[in-house]
């Protein structure tokens, strides 16, 4: 009688080192950093964020690390680029708008679309490699979880295609369930109802690319408190919002739901701060009036549009 052999490395596990193996420039100091953060999301995004009781000496350790050990330049050589390389540059989020999430979880096929600096305006992880992409999780998201009054519901992160999903199943069961594209679409239509903003994310650690669409809201989202703050860790959708002064009436409705407290009333008519304006759409959808609507902004960026991305780098 053969005795089953107990494994100690979960499949998922040796899934997401074999993808490492096959990625340019990633290290076993990443593929470490990556397990770590994607085994224990909620202890890493709870020191990250400060609601977690080791935060303040986890920051003088991580302070020390990055001294003993400063990061590589970014230039790979070349003196005609910046060689700084900032926390924003390794960790980010693309604003997305509701119909270009609702593209990222409905892909049917294989994707592989590298080196999109003009839609992905950061030096690292910056590309899309979508194995599986019908294999999503919904996880409950790190963030709201790390909040003594978070927003609900929880499970509102969206873990997309292989290594990621199978990996967050594995390892994270109690946090965690499978869900079809479509379910997918409807907790993205959800969110959207509830003024949450959608972040395609990308992390070097996370093989340097595409993993996880979040829902994100302004009160509980570690990366837009950051961002908030001075760290870009955010990169417009390429839209901005505008106003039809015939249309608004002044309620200020818009304002209640916008994340990045780009909206105002003055003298009766919603007003838009450019430069904090992210083009997320989501004021558009809460408009009665609909006196607001997203209109291209070549100075923002590229859109992040898989479909036509697709079409045009295939």
């Amino acid at each position: 009688m053969h005795r089953k052999r107990l494994s100690l490395i979960q499949p998922s596990t040796r899934s997401f080192a074999r993808a490492g193996r096959h990625t340019p420039g990633y290290r076993l100091f990443d593929f470490l950093h990556g397990y770590v953060y994607g085994r224990w999301p909620y202890l890493y995004i709870g020191i990250g964020v400060g609601e977690h009781p080791l935060s303040p000496k986890i920051a003088r350790i991580a302070g020390w690390w990055s001294r003993l050990f400063p990061p590589r330049p970014s230039n790979n050589g070349d003196p005609q680029k910046p060689a700084n390389l900032s926390f924003a540059d390794t960790y980010h989020g693309k604003v997305v708008p509701l119909s270009a999430a609702t593209q990222l979880v409905t892909v049917r096929e294989n994707i592989c679309l590298t080196n999109l600096e003009q839609v992905i305006p950061y030096t690292r992880a910056r590309d899309i490699v979508l194995q599986n992409p019908d294999h999503i999780i919904a996880l409950q998201c790190p963030c709201r979880s790390a909040r003594a009054d978070p927003c609900l519901p929880l499970d509102v992160c969206l873990v997309v295609g292989e290594p990621f999903a199978s990996f967050v199943a594995e390892h994270i069961p109690q946090r965690s369930r499978w869900i079809t594209p479509a379910e997918a679409v409807d907790i993205l239509r959800a969110e959207d109802e509830r003024g949450h903003v959608h972040h395609a994310f990308f992390k070097d650690a996370m093989l340097g690319r595409f993993y996880a669409i979040c829902n994100c809201c302004a009160c509980c989202c570690g990366a837009m408190q950051a961002h908030q703050r001075g760290t870009p860790m955010l990169a417009s959708s390429g839209f901005l919002n505008t106003v039809d002064e015939d249309l608004c009436i002044g309620c200020g409705d818009c304002t209640d739901f916008c994340q990045f407290f780009a909206l105002t009333v003055i003298d009766g008519v919603a007003v838009v701060d450019e430069a904090l304006c992210m083009g997320c759409g989501v004021c558009t959808e809460h408009c009665d009036q609909r006196a607001l609507s997203l209109q291209r902004a070549p100075a923002k960026g590229e859109p992040l549009e898989i479909v036509k991305l697709m079409q045009t780098m295939g």
